[in-house]
């Protein structure tokens, strides 16, 4: 799951002109990762379609993710 996020971040941030911190790693702050939230509204809607899901509409509390990790971490469950 981690590696197909990266390759759809990157994607994102090639399209939308954004360049990506080097070395993004579990501890990484998402709104400091180089995608501005337009990137990541983006993101979100690439993996759903990828994927066929949104874990976010599936969540009974929304909960927004600070780092990257926690961000996979949703994408895991």
């Amino acid at each position: 799951m981690r590696t197909l996020i990266l390759q759809v971040m990157a994607e994102v941030a090639e399209n939308a002109d954004c360049i990506l911190v080097d070395d993004i790693n579990d501890s990484t702050v998402l709104l400091e990762s180089g995608l501005d939230s337009l990137g990541f509204a983006i993101l979100v809607a690439r993996l759903e379609e990828e994927l066929g899901r949104d874990p976010f509409a599936e969540m009974d509390e929304v909960v927004y993710p600070r780092t990257l990790g926690e961000f996979v971490a949703i994408y895991d469950r």
